[in-house]
């Protein structure tokens, strides 16, 4: 997460859920990595399960203080729109 977005936090949580276009969400955290933070446990299998692909672009919206909509684009600038995937229960949000 770039310092330019952390900044707006008072303090940066250190576990946030990811909310697909179809509204499933995903529990990831967030570990500091020499000043900005990075997405750590629960983000490769995200990634692995929705398919993001070197070349696409991922965008995130701060919904809530701890809730971003994650939107995928492929290579060629179509949002990737995926049902939710079979994933490990200790990521999944319980809503």
């Amino acid at each position: 997460m770039p310092l330019d977005f952390t900044k707006h936090f008072v303090a940066v949580p250190m576990e946030f859920k990811l909310r697909n276009n179809t509204d499933c969400s995903w529990k990831v955290t967030v570990k500091p990595m020499n000043g900005p933070m990075t997405l750590d446990q629960g983000w490769a299998t995200y990634a692995a399960v929705h398919q993001i692909k070197t070349g696409y672009m991922v965008t995130f919206k701060l919904l809530t203080p701890d809730t971003l909509k994650v939107i995928i684009f492929d290579d060629d600038g179509i949002e990737v729109v995926n049902k939710c995937g079979k994933h490990d229960d200790a990521f999944a949000v319980k809503e």
